[in-house]
């Protein structure tokens, strides 16, 4: 499969779609899909977005980053219902609010991932990071865009949505570990090896380094 640039992307939606498929099967599944909000604040005409910024302690836990981005604009005041997004990342350790939308996944949404992940060669579990238009067309299976892949180490994001218990995300991240080993075993059984001890620290060492390197050219510390 070839995958390509294509320059910007105007959607300001973004979701967070967890799917799998073993080996052996033909099709796979969505297990799970996240709507992620990004951190914004809202003008009332009076205040300025400083002190707006503060008044939601999620958004006042990340004054630092949003002071970088918004060096010149802190002490303006924000016109009444004008939303102003602070951090465009769709990452909860970036202040983004995570929203379980598993239940507005559709048969044509499921089979347009499935369509698309089949042919990527070897990739059977994972989320993929996707911008679209709305939902309406989404749930079509058109009109959005993969930003980026995870692979073995991607979490069930849906599980971060406030709504859901401690119990909920334990699980959630049971169940799927659960799928990832029997994929691991099957992938065994047509002949990959398993990771010896030494393979495996250095898979993870050259991982840390690669997330090293993404913190580093991040725009927003």
């Amino acid at each position: 499969m070839r995958f390509s640039d294509s320059g910007k992307i105007n959607y300001q939606n973004e979701v967070g779609i967890f799917y799998h498929r073993f080996p052996d099967q033909k099709s796979g599944k969505i297990t799970g899909m996240v709507k992620k909000e990004f951190l914004s604040v809202k003008g009332n005409g009076e205040k300025t977005l400083r002190e707006l910024v503060m008044e939601n302690p999620r958004s006042a836990f990340q004054i630092k980053a949003i002071e970088q981005k918004m060096v010149n604009g802190m002490q303006e005041i924000v016109p009444e219902n004008e939303e102003i997004i602070l951090i465009p990342f769709g990452s909860h350790t970036r202040g983004a609010k995570f929203i379980d939308v598993s239940s507005e996944v559709t048969g044509k949404l499921e089979q347009k991932i499935d369509e698309i992940c089949t042919k990527v060669n070897g990739f059977y579990f994972g989320r993929l990071d996707v911008m679209y238009e709305n939902l309406e067309l989404l749930q079509e299976g058109t009109s959005f865009k993969i930003i980026e892949i995870n692979g073995a180490k991607s979490e069930p994001t849906h599980m971060y949505d406030p709504k859901h218990s401690l119990f909920f995300a334990w699980k959630e991240i049971t169940k799927h570990w659960k799928i990832m080993a029997e994929i691991s075993r099957k992938n065994h059984k047509t002949g990959f090896p398993y990771l010896n001890l030494k393979e495996g620290f250095l898979a993870l060492k050259n991982n840390l380094a690669v997330e090293k390197k993404l913190r580093k050219i991040s725009s927003v510390d």
